[in-house]
C-alpha cells in the first residue's frame, strides 16, 4: 500500500490553528510583539550587566533584570485572582489597599510604638506571619460577602478598596515608620552575594507551591466547577461557598506576601501610593492569559505569563520616556484588544475565514 503524504502545507496549517486556540497563545503572542519590538528599536533593551551594590556586592542591572523584579508582586497576586476570577465569576478590587493594610502590619509588628526604632520589636518572620493571617482574615471578610450573602465580588471588596488605606494608616497613627535594619530590606532588594533579586526567589516558590497544591489537590477541580455551575457541584457533594470562600483566603495570603515585599523594598510605606493600582494590572494579567472573567476553567501558567507580560509593556513605554500618568491609557488599549480578540463573535469569524483560506481550491493549487 502506497501511503500519502500529508502537504507541507496542511501540516503548518494545522500545527498553528492549534496552537491559536491554546489558551496561552494570547500572552505568547504579546510577549513576542514586546519581544520584536523592543529588537527593532534598541536591541541594548536585552543587556544584563554585572555591577556592584553600594556596599561592593555583586548585583545583575538591565531592563530584563527589571521586569522580573518588578513584575514579581503582581505574578503573585495574578495567582490568587486567577483563583477568584474562576470560582465566583468576578474580581477583587480591593488588593492594592489590602496591600496597604499588609505592608502597614508589617511595620507595626517590627516598630511596635516606635516610628523609628533603632532595633526590631520582634522577628520578621514574626512579622510576616501576623500579615498573613490578617491579610487572609481581610479575605475571609470578602469571601463571605460574596460566598454567603451572594453579592457582586466588586460590590464587595469595594468596600475594602474604599476604606483599606484609610485602615493602613490608621493602624500605624497616620505615621510613616522606617526601618534601619538591614536584613529586612533583603527581602525585597538583595541578599549580599547573590545577584539575582530576592522577590524573583520568592515569586518562583509561590508559583511552585501552588503547582504542587493543583496537582495534588482538588483544589483546581473544585474551583472551575463552582465557577462553571455552582448547582451542579453542590449536586456532586461540593460546597460551592466554601469554595469561593478558600479562593479569597488564598488571595489573601498573595496578597500578605506582596505587601511584605513591597515594605521591604524601601522599610517604610506610604499609604496612599503603595501598589497603586495594582489590582487592575492583577485583572488584565487575568485577562490576558486568556482566562474568561466570568469564571470557570483557567490556566494558572498563562496569568502568571500574562503578568509578566504586563510588566514587559510597562518597562518598555518607561524606557521610551511615556510619562506615568500616560500608562493607563496604553493599558486600556490592550484591554480592549483582549476583549475583541477573546469575543466568542471575533474567534467564529477568524476560524469561519481560516477555513474558507486553507480549503479555497485556488489557494490550495498554488501553495501545492
Amino acid at each position: 500500500m502506497t501511503q500519502t503524504k500529508t502537504p507541507l502545507h496542511q501540516k503548518t496549517g494545522s500545527a498553528l490553528k492549534a496552537l491559536v486556540r491554546k489558551q496561552i497563545f494570547i500572552p505568547l503572542a504579546a510577549l513576542l510583539i514586546l519581544v520584536v519590538f523592543n529588537l527593532i528599536a534598541d536591541p541594548s533593551f536585552f543587556a544584563i550587566e554585572l555591577g556592584y551594590s553600594a556596599a561592593g556586592d555583586p548585583v545583575l542591572s538591565g531592563y530584563l533584570i527589571t521586569i522580573l523584579d518588578n513584575a514579581s508582586e503582581l505574578a503573585i497576586l495574578a495567582i490568587g485572582m486567577t483563583l477568584v476570577t474562576a470560582a465566583s465569576g468576578g474580581q477583587d478590587i480591593s488588593v492594592g489597599a489590602t496591600i496597604a493594610i499588609a505592608g502597614s502590619v508589617v511595620l507595626r509588628v517590627l516598630c511596635g510604638t516606635e516610628s523609628r526604632p533603632e532595633m526590631l520589636q520582634a522577628p520578621i518572620w514574626v512579622a510576616f506571619l501576623v500579615c498573613c493571617v490578617v491579610s487572609m482574615l481581610f479575605g475571609a471578610f470578602n469571601g463571605t460577602l460574596v460566598a454567603y450573602f451572594k453579592i457582586q465580588p466588586m460590590v464587595a471588596t469595594l468596600i475594602m478598596f474604599t476604606a483599606g488605606r484609610s485602615i493602613a494608616a490608621w493602624i500605624n497613627n497616620n505615621e510613616l515608620p522606617i526601618i534601619s535594619d538591614a536584613v529586612f530590606g533583603y527581602f525585597g532588594n538583595f541578599i549580599p552575594g547573590i545577584p539575582i533579586p530576592t522577590p524573583v526567589f520568592i515569586a518562583v516558590a509561590c508559583m511552585i507551591l501552588i503547582a504542587l497544591a493543583l496537582k495534588f489537590t482538588t483544589l483546581g477541580l473544585y474551583t472551575q466547577a463552582v465557577g462553571i455551575n455552582p448547582h451542579a457541584s453542590r449536586l456532586n457533594g461540593m460546597d460551592p461557598a466554601v469554595v469561593k470562600l478558600v479562593t479569597y483566603v488564598i488571595l489573601g495570603l498573595c496578597v500578605a506576601v506582596a505587601g511584605f515585599i513591597k515594605v521591604s523594598r524601601f522599610s517604610s510605606i506610604n499609604y496612599s501610593v503603595v501598589a497603586k493600582d495594582i489590582e487592575m494590572d492583577a485583572i488584565l494579567a487575568v485577562a490576558l492569559g486568556g482566562n474568561a472573567l466570568s469564571g470557570g476553567k483557567f490556566n494558572m501558567t498563562a496569568s502568571i505569563l500574562g503578568a509578566y507580560v504586563i510588566q514587559f509593556l510597562t518597562t518598555t513605554l518607561y524606557k521610551f520616556n511615556v510619562v506615568s500618568s500616560a500608562l493607563p491609557a496604553y493599558k486600556a488599549v490592550v484591554v480592549i484588544i483582549l476583549v475583541v480578540l477573546s469575543a466568542p463573535v471575533f474567534r467564529e469569524k477568524m476560524a469561519a475565514a481560516w477555513k474558507e483560506l486553507t480549503h479555497n481550491p485556488k489557494i490550495k493549487k498554488e501553495a501545492a
